[in-house]
């Protein structure tokens, strides 16, 4: 089963998706589509020319499709202006009025290494964003990939969102990263330091066909008072597909071994690793997923395997292809990489 074009989805699935045309509490998460339109996608890391992505095509075609929430960060390049651009657009404003869509953000990752957690600085970044996104309040603000400063050292930048959203510039404050248990470590931690819970938490690669380690720490989450747990890249970061994944995967090259013939056994199934992938995240993550799209193909497939993971005959089809391919991924299903400080991995409350 491959990718196929499809047309614009019909007016009845949106009900399927969650379609969100207007939201009477804008300070609630509950309303969140499944899915949500992943923004680094419009970045240099993963298209060579973000500003020739048919942008504005992309975003009304996820509205239409009911995916009315946006996730982007000040790191990602010209993302936010990009995306700022379009909901701006008098086409898209009249359609879409702000209150009908969300916008979710980062601030503190300023470069691949450099970061800022200064209370000042992620006031900067966060009216930039308002800026460049052309909105006076932003749904989620995280602290971007929180794992590369040591713990303590986000508390002060954690708590300025805190205090943007007393003041109505943010409606919900989050933190994002890759290592599941820092993740869990840092709720608590603000929790006990700040006096504050975490609203939402974005992880990404962690709840894939090839690592389920998320969906495990669900309950840490929420017994730290978390109210939403977002899954990014399903297809992790580009690994789970019959293509090379990006120069950039932090994978073990045993692991990009392993990936490679599970590709080339969904193959020989006449099934894509990437589309039996997406499906398996889909219906297996009860909630929010965040994926890129870089084109209407990519769009109209991602859709398609949403409807897909949601019909049994085929998730039944699915099921025991799903078992070979963890037979083959052996020792490399739920493994991880390490990223960020290693005291973080090992900080006790």
């Amino acid at each position: 089963m491959s990718y196929v074009q499809l047309p614009t989805p019909p007016a009845e699935p949106l009900t399927v998706l969650g379609a969100v045309c207007s939201r009477e509490n804008t300070t609630s998460l509950d309303s969140l589509p499944p899915l949500i339109l992943g923004g680094a996608q419009f970045n240099y890391q993963y298209n060579d020319d973000p500003y020739r992505l048919p942008a504005k095509d992309i975003i009304r075609h996820c509205f239409e499709a009911g995916v009315c929430a946006i996730d982007t960060s000040a790191y990602y390049g010209p993302s936010e202006i990009l995306i700022g651009e379009v909901l701006a657009d008098p086409e898209i404003a009249a359609l879409y009025p702000r209150e009908t869509y969300y916008i979710i953000t980062k601030a503190g990752r300023i470069s691949e290494s450099t970061f800022d957690y200064s209370p000042s600085w992620m006031r900067q970044s966060v009216e930039r964003s308002l800026k460049r996104l052309h909105t006076d309040y932003l749904d989620v603000v995280y602290a971007h990939d929180v794992e590369f400063l040591a713990l303590e050292d986000t508390l002060p930048g954690i708590a300025e969102l805190f205090q943007m959203k007393e003041e109505g510039i943010i409606r919900n404050v989050g933190i994002s990263g890759y290592p599941v248990p820092v993740l869990v470590t840092l709720t608590k931690l603000v929790r006990q330091r700040l006096g504050k819970t975490i609203d939402i938490v974005l992880s990404y690669s962690n709840f894939t066909i090839q690592n389920r380690r998320l969906k495990n720490s669900l309950e840490e989450f929420y017994a730290a008072g978390v109210k939403k747990v977002l899954n990014g890249s399903p297809l992790s970061m580009s690994l789970l597909r019959s293509q090379p994944p990006h120069a950039f995967h932090p994978a073990s090259p045993d692991l990009k071994r392993r990936v490679a013939l599970a590709a080339k056994h969904t193959a020989s199934k006449n099934v894509e690793l990437a589309d039996l992938s997406m499906r398996y995240a889909l219906r297996n993550w009860q909630g929010t997923t965040v994926v890129g799209y870089s084109s209407l193909y990519e769009v109209n497939a991602g859709i398609q395997a949403y409807w897909e993971s949601q019909n049994r005959e085929i998730t039944a089809e699915d099921e025991e292809l799903v078992r070979e391919v963890h037979e083959i991924l052996g020792h490399g299903l739920d493994e991880v990489w390490t990223s960020g400080l290693k005291e973080n991995y090992e900080y006790i409350l």
